[in-house]
């Protein structure tokens, strides 16, 4: 059985788990002030209180923050083990730590696989716009995405499949795969989640070696400035056979701009 990367909360630290799902691997250093509206999501350790990162997200306005649904739940979730740093190109150091009120994730996540693998989060204090702290623009609901487009994903996710998160933001630029050519190699793993009409997939196709990996769910995919998917799940970061996937923020845009007001 192949093993998926996705964010799981486990007693003993809030730490990744390599099943389902996260990465940056293949990308280069870059600075928060060139994508300010990125921010880290931190999880504590449950038996030390240490708080370390542990998924991303984008900044939708001052009180709120778009992730990933995965990154919101599991059976020690609880809003106080969940905090915000902005303006940051470090991971676990600098910027500003806001601590989060409440999660939304989508009514529909947790029906089919990963389909709706997006939440809002609420934060307990307002942010303060800076150079290095602003909000997203999210693409409009029932846009398109072409296959063979150019993306962005940046995040502080591990390097390699099996290796170490990185210490500094980095960025990569994949291209969107044909949704059918995915959804089909996914389906010939046994126990795959299904790749969705609400998804969008994104690599290398049969080259591999750039991807999104764990720590980086939750984080977004960009095409120019505007937010168009946000990371998701995925299977051995940086393999050319099977694309990472991000929920398609098309899907949601109506129900975010709703949600996060």
């Amino acid at each position: 059985m192949a093993a998926f990367w996705f964010l799981v909360l486990t007693l003993f630290a809030g730490a990744l788990s390599a099943s389902p799902s996260n990465r940056i691997v293949g990308g280069k250093p870059t600075d928060i002030e060139t994508y300010p509206s990125m921010v880290q999501v931190d999880y504590v350790n449950l038996f030390t209180d240490i708080w370390s990162q542990s998924c991303a997200g984008s900044i939708l306005n001052s009180r709120y923050i778009l992730s990933a649904a995965h990154c919101f739940v599991g059976g020690y979730y609880n809003p106080n083990l969940r905090r915000i740093r902005v303006g940051s190109s470090y991971r676990n150091t600098g910027g500003v730590i806001v601590y989060v009120e409440d999660a939304y994730n989508h009514p529909s996540y947790g029906l089919r696989g990963y389909d709706a693998d997006i939440t809002v989060v609420k934060l307990r204090s307002a942010l303060t716009y800076t150079p290095a702290v602003q909000r997203t623009t999210i693409v409009s609901q029932g846009s398109v995405i072409p296959d063979n487009f150019p993306v962005v994903h940046a995040g502080w996710g591990r390097t390699t499949n099996n290796g170490l998160p990185s210490d500094v933001l980095l960025d990569v630029t994949l291209f969107t795969v044909n949704k059918k050519v995915c959804a089909d190699r996914y389906a010939a793993i046994p126990d795959s989640p299904p790749v969705t009409e609400n998804m969008i997939c994104a690599g290398i196709l049969d080259i591999g070696g750039r991807d999104v990996c764990h720590g980086d769910s939750g984080g977004p995919m960009y095409f120019g400035n505007i937010t168009i998917g946000v990371i998701s799940w995925g299977t051995e970061c940086g393999n050319g056979t099977f694309p990472g996937v991000s929920t398609n923020v098309a899907s949601y845009s109506d129900w975010i701009s709703a949600t996060a007001v």
